[in-house]
């Protein structure tokens, strides 16, 4: 279990929520339900079907006089029409892009804002890995991605609320208490629905690594299992070497991967990695079915992270990442069994015999040009933010 239990809010109740239909049905209950605020933040908002759904839902929100607060990255939402910004503001919805740095037409650099948060009322939230686009969506003529979100009731809400308001804000040193904290909340589940659950940051501007060290934790305090879900996962030397001290101690560490990627030179990188991950007796499996693009972690079946981070560099230094933790050994089982499924149905395990079946010179050499180009375009940008940080 988590070494630090005093970090954990206790009155929580806690949602599984797969992508698809099911993640984007509970978002628009909830914007039709809110009463009071919204908050979303998201790293992708496209101006498609699933985009106009949740605006035309937000703008009858503020018809309802609910205070409507939206933020897309700068650089992941900039296809975003001037015409449909317009349209946002116009119905009463406060619009604005999350920009870092240096910015043009032509020309981006900076942080990026990875995480995807809803809050509602305070009371409700949302965080996961799912953006606001067609292709986290289930649509007529294609299935969503694979990825899954945390429906939250209870105090973490309320800290999420909180983190929104400072983001949104700029996190200004005289800003005082948010809306948020004004407001007297009280929560009471049934000990059978509480969860013990922690928000968790990463943001290097800011001096955050705490999922970072969530993932450390868990490889250093597991006993039996450890089950990873990751789109682009490329360990640092450091989470290697934990790894390997996890399996020494004989914990089982299974990794599930994407078969089909969206980003192929990462897809290739990760492959340079698969003799590492097998000759080091990791279990590997990649998901068949579709684009895998979930992040989350299971540890003994008792506690887990779920969020916006991946395994990689980026998530560790460049972007903003949020994430939470879970300590509720019926929930966090029940989850692990989730994940069970997903490797018996839908995975391709990935055995040393197989891999160097398919392994040649050729697609080796290809690999390893990915991976270096990767870890260039890591280094870059991990020693830029390290430096200013």
């Amino acid at each position: 279990m988590p070494s630090d239990k005093n970090t954990f809010s206790l009155q929580n109740k806690v949602t599984l929520i797969r992508g698809g239909a099911g993640y984007f049905n509970v978002l628009l209950e909830l914007i039709n339900n809110a009463t009071e605020s919204i908050h979303i933040q998201t790293y992708i908002y496209d101006e498609d079907e699933t985009g106009r759904q949740v605006a035309e839902a937000l703008r009858q929100a503020v018809q309802r006089k609910v205070e409507v607060h939206l933020m897309a990255d700068g650089y992941a939402s900039k296809k975003i029409s001037g015409e449909f910004v317009a349209e946002l503001k116009a119905a009463g919805i406060r619009f604005r892009f999350f920009e870092s740095l240096f910015r043009s037409s032509d020309f981006y650099f900076g942080r990026r804002m990875h995480h995807k948060v809803t809050v509602v009322d305070t009371k409700y939230a949302l965080v996961g890995g799912i953006n606001i686009s067609n292709r986290y969506n289930d649509m007529p003529d294609a299935p969503a991605w694979l990825d899954f979100a945390l429906y939250a009731e209870g105090e973490v809400a309320k800290e999420l609320c909180v983190l929104c308001w400072k983001s949104w804000n700029g996190y200004p040193m005289n800003m005082g208490l948010t809306p948020c904290e004004q407001k007297e909340l009280r929560f009471d589940f049934p000990p059978e629905e509480r969860s013990a659950v922690r928000m968790r940051r990463n943001d290097w501007v800011r001096r955050k690594n705490q999922i970072s060290s969530t993932y450390v934790e868990i490889l250093r305090s597991s006993k039996k299992e450890v089950t990873i879900l990751c789109s682009y996962f490329l360990p640092s030397g450091f989470i290697r070497r934990q790894m390997i001290d996890a399996v020494k101690r004989g914990v089982k560490i299974q990794v599930i991967t994407a078969g089909v990627s969206d980003v192929k030179v990462a897809k290739s990188a990760e492959r340079w990695l698969y003799d590492w991950l097998l000759r080091n007796k990791i279990e590997l499996y990649e998901y068949q079915e579709n684009v895998l693009h979930g992040k989350m972690a299971v540890c003994d079946s008792e506690w887990m992270t779920i969020g916006s981070y991946n395994i990689n560099n980026i998530s560790a230094y460049a972007s903003i990442e949020l994430n939470l933790d879970v300590h509720n050994p019926y929930f966090v089982s029940n989850t692990r069994n989730v994940l069970q499924q997903i490797i018996e149905k839908d995975c391709m395990p990935i055995s040393m015999e197989e891999h160097l079946r398919t392994k040649n010179i050729f697609k080796q050499f290809g690999r390893w040009l990915s991976y270096g180009f990767i870890r260039t375009v890591f280094h870059l940008f991990t020693f830029y933010f390290k430096h200013r940080a």
